[in-house]
Protein backbone atom coordinates (compact mmCIF):
# COMPACT_ATOMS: atom_id res chain seq x y z
CA UNK A 1 0.00 0.00 0.00
CA UNK A 2 2.83 2.37 0.82
CA UNK A 3 4.56 1.37 -2.40
CA UNK A 4 1.42 2.23 -4.40
CA UNK A 5 1.24 5.62 -2.70
CA UNK A 6 4.91 6.24 -3.53
CA UNK A 7 4.37 5.47 -7.22
CA UNK A 8 1.26 7.65 -7.31
CA UNK A 9 3.12 10.58 -5.78
CA UNK A 10 6.02 10.07 -8.19
CA UNK A 11 3.67 10.02 -11.19
CA UNK A 12 2.07 13.25 -10.06
CA UNK A 13 5.46 14.92 -9.66
CA UNK A 14 6.57 13.67 -13.09
CA UNK A 15 3.35 14.91 -14.66
CA UNK A 16 3.76 18.26 -12.97
CA UNK A 17 7.33 18.61 -14.24
CA UNK A 18 6.25 17.61 -17.73
CA UNK A 19 3.56 20.26 -17.65
CA UNK A 20 6.08 22.88 -16.47
CA UNK A 21 8.56 21.89 -19.20
CA UNK A 22 5.90 21.99 -21.92
CA UNK A 23 4.64 25.39 -20.77
CA UNK A 24 8.18 26.71 -20.61
CA UNK A 25 8.89 25.42 -24.13
CA UNK A 26 5.83 27.16 -25.55
CA UNK A 27 6.67 30.34 -23.70
CA UNK A 28 10.18 30.32 -25.14
CA UNK A 29 8.79 29.80 -28.65
CA UNK A 30 6.34 32.65 -28.24
CA UNK A 31 9.04 34.94 -26.93
CA UNK A 32 11.29 33.99 -29.86
CA UNK A 33 8.50 34.67 -32.36
CA UNK A 34 7.77 38.00 -30.72
CA UNK A 35 11.41 38.99 -30.96
CA UNK A 36 11.53 38.00 -34.65
CA UNK A 37 8.43 40.04 -35.39
CA UNK A 38 9.81 43.05 -33.57
CA UNK A 39 13.19 42.69 -35.28
CA UNK A 40 11.56 42.28 -38.70
CA UNK A 41 9.46 45.36 -38.13
CA UNK A 42 12.52 47.32 -37.03
CA UNK A 43 14.60 46.21 -40.01
CA UNK A 44 11.72 46.94 -42.36
CA UNK A 45 11.26 50.39 -40.90
CA UNK A 46 15.00 51.06 -41.06
CA UNK A 47 15.09 49.97 -44.70
CA UNK A 48 12.23 52.27 -45.62
CA UNK A 49 13.89 55.12 -43.80
CA UNK A 50 17.19 54.55 -45.58
CA UNK A 51 15.50 54.33 -48.96
CA UNK A 52 13.67 57.55 -48.27
CA UNK A 53 16.83 59.35 -47.26
CA UNK A 54 18.76 58.00 -50.22
CA UNK A 55 15.91 58.97 -52.48
CA UNK A 56 16.05 62.55 -51.26
CA UNK A 57 19.80 62.65 -51.63
CA UNK A 58 19.57 61.13 -55.08
CA UNK A 59 17.03 63.73 -56.16
CA UNK A 60 19.20 66.48 -54.80
CA UNK A 61 22.31 65.18 -56.57
CA UNK A 62 20.87 64.19 -59.93
CA UNK A 63 18.01 66.59 -60.55
CA UNK A 64 18.78 69.82 -58.80
CA UNK A 65 21.00 71.41 -56.24
CA UNK A 66 19.16 72.41 -53.09
CA UNK A 67 19.98 76.08 -52.96
CA UNK A 68 18.16 78.97 -51.40
CA UNK A 69 17.88 81.21 -54.44
CA UNK A 70 16.92 84.20 -52.34
CA UNK A 71 20.44 84.43 -50.91
CA UNK A 72 22.22 84.04 -54.25
CA UNK A 73 23.46 87.12 -56.06
CA UNK A 74 25.18 86.81 -59.43
CA UNK A 75 27.72 89.43 -60.30
CA UNK A 76 29.42 90.55 -63.51
CA UNK A 77 33.12 89.96 -64.07
CA UNK A 78 33.40 93.72 -64.64
CA UNK A 79 32.01 96.78 -62.93
CA UNK A 80 30.04 98.40 -65.74
CA UNK A 81 27.62 101.29 -66.12
CA UNK A 82 24.33 101.24 -67.99
CA UNK A 83 26.10 103.03 -70.83
CA UNK A 84 28.78 100.33 -70.93
CA UNK A 85 26.12 97.64 -71.06
CA UNK A 86 24.18 99.29 -73.90
CA UNK A 87 27.37 99.83 -75.87
CA UNK A 88 28.40 96.22 -75.35
CA UNK A 89 25.06 95.03 -76.71
CA UNK A 90 25.40 97.26 -79.76
CA UNK A 91 28.97 96.31 -80.61
CA UNK A 92 28.23 92.60 -80.27
CA UNK A 93 25.09 92.91 -82.41
CA UNK A 94 26.85 94.92 -85.09
CA UNK A 95 29.95 92.69 -85.15
CA UNK A 96 28.30 89.29 -84.70
CA UNK A 97 24.59 89.68 -85.39
CA UNK A 98 24.71 86.77 -87.83
CA UNK A 99 26.74 84.51 -85.55
CA UNK A 100 25.38 81.90 -83.14
CA UNK A 101 25.42 82.25 -79.36
CA UNK A 102 29.07 81.24 -79.01
CA UNK A 103 30.12 83.59 -81.80
CA UNK A 104 28.48 86.46 -79.98
CA UNK A 105 29.95 85.47 -76.63
CA UNK A 106 33.41 85.42 -78.21
CA UNK A 107 33.09 89.01 -79.39
CA UNK A 108 31.94 90.06 -75.92
CA UNK A 109 34.86 88.08 -74.43
CA UNK A 110 37.33 90.11 -76.51
CA UNK A 111 35.83 93.38 -75.21
CA UNK A 112 36.08 92.10 -71.63
CA UNK A 113 39.63 90.82 -72.16
CA UNK A 114 40.69 94.24 -73.41
CA UNK A 115 39.20 96.02 -70.40
CA UNK A 116 41.17 93.68 -68.15
CA UNK A 117 44.40 94.10 -70.12
CA UNK A 118 46.73 96.98 -69.20
CA UNK A 119 47.45 97.97 -72.82
CA UNK A 120 43.79 98.87 -73.44
CA UNK A 121 41.37 101.36 -71.83
CA UNK A 122 39.74 100.49 -68.50
CA UNK A 123 36.05 100.63 -69.41
CA UNK A 124 33.84 98.89 -71.94
CA UNK A 125 32.80 102.16 -73.57
CA UNK A 126 36.38 103.41 -73.87
CA UNK A 127 37.50 100.09 -75.40
CA UNK A 128 34.70 100.18 -77.98
CA UNK A 129 35.44 103.77 -79.03
CA UNK A 130 39.22 103.53 -78.80
CA UNK A 131 41.16 104.90 -81.77
CA UNK A 132 44.72 104.33 -82.92
CA UNK A 133 46.17 107.10 -85.07
CA UNK A 134 42.64 108.37 -85.65
CA UNK A 135 41.37 104.95 -86.75
CA UNK A 136 38.56 103.23 -84.79
CA UNK A 137 39.34 99.75 -83.49
CA UNK A 138 35.97 98.34 -84.51
CA UNK A 139 34.56 98.68 -88.01
CA UNK A 140 30.90 99.22 -86.92
CA UNK A 141 32.04 102.44 -85.24
CA UNK A 142 33.74 103.58 -88.44
CA UNK A 143 30.87 102.79 -90.80
CA UNK A 144 28.03 103.71 -88.41
CA UNK A 145 26.40 100.27 -88.12
CA UNK A 146 26.89 100.48 -84.36
CA UNK A 147 24.31 103.26 -84.12
CA UNK A 148 21.58 101.69 -86.23
CA UNK A 149 21.44 98.04 -85.16
CA UNK A 150 18.45 96.53 -83.42
CA UNK A 151 19.69 94.38 -80.55
CA UNK A 152 18.17 90.88 -80.48
CA UNK A 153 17.29 88.83 -77.42
CA UNK A 154 19.94 86.27 -78.47
CA UNK A 155 22.56 89.00 -78.31
CA UNK A 156 21.34 90.12 -74.88
CA UNK A 157 21.57 86.55 -73.61
CA UNK A 158 25.06 86.10 -75.06
CA UNK A 159 26.36 89.36 -73.60
CA UNK A 160 24.89 88.51 -70.20
CA UNK A 161 26.54 85.09 -70.33
CA UNK A 162 29.92 86.68 -71.09
CA UNK A 163 29.51 89.27 -68.35
CA UNK A 164 28.62 86.52 -65.89
CA UNK A 165 31.88 84.75 -66.73
CA UNK A 166 31.27 82.42 -69.67
CA UNK A 167 34.57 82.62 -71.56
CA UNK A 168 35.65 80.56 -74.57
CA UNK A 169 38.12 83.09 -75.98
CA UNK A 170 41.44 81.59 -74.81
CA UNK A 171 42.47 85.15 -73.92
CA UNK A 172 41.89 86.63 -77.40
CA UNK A 173 42.34 90.40 -77.66
CA UNK A 174 41.61 90.78 -81.37
CA UNK A 175 39.30 89.33 -83.97
CA UNK A 176 38.96 89.76 -87.68
CA UNK A 177 36.44 88.84 -90.36
CA UNK A 178 38.95 88.07 -93.11
CA UNK A 179 36.26 87.93 -95.77
CA UNK A 180 35.49 91.61 -95.17
CA UNK A 181 38.92 92.91 -94.13
CA UNK A 182 41.19 94.74 -96.57
CA UNK A 183 44.44 93.00 -97.44
CA UNK A 184 46.60 95.49 -95.58
CA UNK A 185 44.72 95.02 -92.33
CA UNK A 186 44.66 91.23 -92.70
CA UNK A 187 48.40 91.26 -93.35
CA UNK A 188 48.98 93.28 -90.17
CA UNK A 189 47.05 90.70 -88.13
CA UNK A 190 49.03 87.84 -89.66
CA UNK A 191 52.38 89.55 -89.14
CA UNK A 192 52.02 91.03 -85.66
CA UNK A 193 49.59 88.76 -83.83
CA UNK A 194 49.29 85.11 -82.91
CA UNK A 195 46.26 83.37 -84.33
CA UNK A 196 44.39 81.32 -81.73
CA UNK A 197 41.44 79.84 -83.62
CA UNK A 198 38.65 80.47 -86.09
CA UNK A 199 34.99 80.39 -85.14
CA UNK A 200 32.12 81.27 -87.42
CA UNK A 201 33.10 84.21 -89.57
CA UNK A 202 35.86 85.46 -87.28
CA UNK A 203 39.48 84.63 -86.62
CA UNK A 204 40.72 85.33 -83.09
CA UNK A 205 44.20 86.54 -82.15
CA UNK A 206 46.27 87.60 -79.19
Amino acid sequence: MRQYGFYKAGSLILLLWSFIIICGFYNVQEIKKSREVVQEAYVSNETVTRKSVFGILENSASRQRVVNVSVMERSYVLDITNEDYENMLRIVESEAGGEDRKGKILVANVIINRVMDEQFPDTVTDVIFQQEDGVCQFSPIRDGRFYSVKVSQDTIDAVDAALYGEDCSSGALYFMARAYADKEKAAWFDKHLTKLFTYGGHEFFC
